[in-house]
């Protein structure tokens, strides 16, 4: 069975309409990243309530330190900038949480610890890698959120962080991944 693709989460909108000064241009790309993500974690199978909202939250913040802090080492101020979130949302118990999550996102190999952070990790990878990463998820569900959210060239974004990073950082030219 193919999974339902949810376009409409406010929780997304209100978020990164708060983000927007920041975003600017890549507002259209990174909020269908964002979408395209959560899609695929939704996918993995049955969540709580509380564990979809804390993707959604996580999925808001995993890469947004790239335009708030204007650096490709982007996880602390992503980190960040969730953490503060939560506390004015009143969630303060779920910082630790989706902080991990944040931070792991981009671990190479599978996470061993928390399941949701593992199926988090596994969403982004599946967008990261333009489908061809797929988890065991319906080849035609990944085309078919990836026709819903298109890319609006936040992969070629992203490239051009990353090179501009790598040409002023070559001892450090990818500072978000891990083992």
């Amino acid at each position: 069975m193919i999974p339902t693709i949810r376009d409409q989460l406010p929780i997304v909108d209100d978020i990164l309409g708060e983000q927007q000064a920041v975003l600017a241009l890549d507002l259209t790309g990174y909020r269908n990243h964002v979408y395209r993500m959560i899609n695929f974690c939704f996918a993995f199978g049955e969540l709580s309530s509380d564990e979809e909202e804390k993707i959604v939250i996580a999925g808001c913040f995993h890469d947004i330190g790239i335009w708030t802090a204007t650096t490709f080492d982007y996880l602390p101020p992503s980190i960040d900038a969730a953490a503060n979130h939560l506390r004015r949302a009143t969630r303060p118990e779920w910082i630790v949480h989706i902080s991990e999550m944040i931070d792991q996102h981009h671990k190479l190999r599978r996470f061993s610890g928390d399941r949701l952070t593992e199926i988090f990790r596994q969403g982004d990878l599946i967008d990261f890698s333009l489908g061809t990463i797929a988890f065991g998820l319906n080849r035609s569900f990944v085309r078919e959120v990836k026709d819903r959210f298109p890319n609006n060239g936040f992969h070629a974004g992203l490239l051009r962080t990353a090179g501009h990073w790598i040409v002023h950082h070559p001892l450090n030219p990818i500072p978000v991944l891990k083992w």
